[in-house]
């Protein structure tokens, strides 16, 4: 467990930040802090600050990350005491997170929101009973009710939009980042124990992680299966039957009791673990409602608004035997992706929150909770991929510095006619050896990622052999891991 920071030793960094306007690079910090504290207390203490919320970093590599103040606790500070007393001191400490609490802890909540949490998170038998309200529903007015204020929406759509691009170019940017991230984030918020590295090496080597069941795998498939139909007919697909039912078809796919429900409206009652909720159950009035869910959907012009409406409504009516949350997030997508948004992959958000959130909206048809989950998710998401869209053509800092290591791990396994089970092994001892262990990861994934890209016109860069590489090519390609 990482060690737990103090007060004197966060705060004169939250201060530093503050006095550079709320956002500054690491050699600016330190020139702002006392003279004496070394370079790696200071990298330490910036990644407790990330982990717990506190600080965003952006960018890479120590000369051009930048780290940043987030928006709600920058305002909070403009109200505190001048930085530099101790009053300033007292307060930023204050505002930090409970050790131990995570991003949890990072999420501001509304009062609104921490009243749903504190009901939902009492015992089953203090909570009432609830069944389906189709009011929730047909009191929904598109373009008139909102659940998302005017500011929200204009703040969300601020934070996610880039400079247009060519038509196809929005797939090429974040397609593959996007097959990880909310594949992963999607499946972990229903409970799977993939780490982010194990899904990485599913989803491009096939290989599965050792001691999992096969239905963790096989839900992890099924989400990059679902992004490939949203990404690939982003201009086709919509909030209609054909995409909604093909798209719970391709989630389902052979994780369902009954294989025919895959993709078919639910005939039978279901119930909701740990929640007093129960679904409606009559057959025709399930098809009426979802029919009208997705006119509405459908209606809603703004994108922000349409993706929460959905992820709001669908899990609440419950259309399917099982698989709607998951429908429901990859849908909340649709729009966003044909419009050139970030996409909003769930990236670091609290199961506990989100699950929260969905039975709130369950039991009290509140959606409080569940919205600030989803605007803080929104803003990781938006970090997270503005980034990558504004960097496509610059040089990557930490491939460049560890170009000489990964040509050398290439051309041995090459050389080493090794298949994809002995190249994994290998590039992990090389790692282990060569990388300091913050960097060990992100090498592992660049050199893997090297050898899944590499053919007939591009090995020569690695100083490999026209003989060398076609004997190694036919082992690589015949052999499973």
């Amino acid at each position: 467990m990482p060690k737990v920071l103090s007060q004197q030793e966060i705060a004169p960094i939250l201060e530093a930040l503050y006095q550079h306007g709320g956002s500054a690079r690491q050699r600016e910090i330190a020139e702002s802090l006392a003279p004496g504290i070394p370079e790696r207390t200071l990298q330490y203490r910036l990644r407790v600050l990330i982990g717990t919320g506190r600080v965003i970093r952006e960018g890479q590599g120590r000369r051009w990350a930048r780290y940043r103040l987030p928006e709600t606790h920058m305002a909070e500070l403009q109200g505190t005491p001048e930085p530099g007393t101790a009053a300033f001191r007292e307060t930023a400490a204050a505002q930090e997170p409970e050790a131990g609490s995570g991003q949890e802890g990072a999420i501001p909540l509304s009062p609104a929101s921490q009243q749903i949490r504190q009901y939902v998170n009492q015992p089953l038998t203090l909570r009432k009973p609830a069944g389906y309200n189709r009011e929730f529903l047909d009191g929904y007015q598109p373009n008139v009710t909102f659940y998302l204020s005017a500011a929200e929406r204009a703040r969300l759509a601020e934070m996610g939009s880039y400079a247009p691009q060519a038509a196809g170019t929005y797939s090429r940017q974040v397609l593959g980042r996007l097959l990880i991230d909310l594949s992963w984030n999607s499946s972990r918020l229903e409970g799977n124990t993939y780490s982010l590295l194990d899904t990485r090496r599913l989803l491009e080597f096939g290989q599965e992680a050792k001691g999992r069941d096969r239905l963790e795998a096989q839900m992890i498939v099924n989400h990059k299966e679902a992004i490939d139909f949203l990404v690939g007919s982003a201009e086709e697909i919509g909030f209609n039957r054909y995409t909604i039912l093909n798209l719970h078809a391709i989630l389902a796919h052979n994780l369902l009791p009954d294989e025919a429900a895959a993709g078919r409206l639910r005939h039978i009652a279901v119930g909701i673990e740990k929640s007093t909720f129960h679904p409606l159950a009559v057959p025709h009035l399930i098809e009426e409602c979802f029919n009208e869910l997705l006119r509405k959907a459908a209606a809603i012009e703004d994108p922000f608004e349409q993706a929460f409406f959905f992820m709001v409504q669908l899990p609440f009516l419950r259309p399917f035997d099982d698989v709607n949350r998951r429908v429901s997030r990859l849908a909340a997508n649709l729009r966003l992706i044909r419009q050139h948004f970030s996409p909003l992959s769930f990236t670091d958000v609290p199961r506990s929150l989100y699950t929260a959130g969905m039975l709130g909206v369950y039991e009290l048809n509140a959606v409080d909770l569940l919205k600030d989950v989803f605007l803080w998710g929104y803003r990781r998401s938006a970090q997270q991929y503005m980034p990558v869209q504004r960097s496509l053509g610059e040089p990557d800092p930490f491939r460049f510095r560890h170009s000489a290591d990964l040509r050398q791990i290439v051309s041995e396994v090459v050389r080493g006619r090794m298949n994809r089970a002995a190249a994994n092994a290998h590039i992990a001892i090389f790692a282990e050896r060569a990388m300091e262990s913050g960097d060990q990861e992100r090498f592992r994934e660049m050199a893997e990622a090297e050898l899944l890209n590499l053919h007939e016109g591009n090995f020569a860069r690695h100083h490999i052999r026209p003989g060398e590489f076609a004997a190694w090519q036919e082992i690589w390609v015949r052999q499973s891991i």
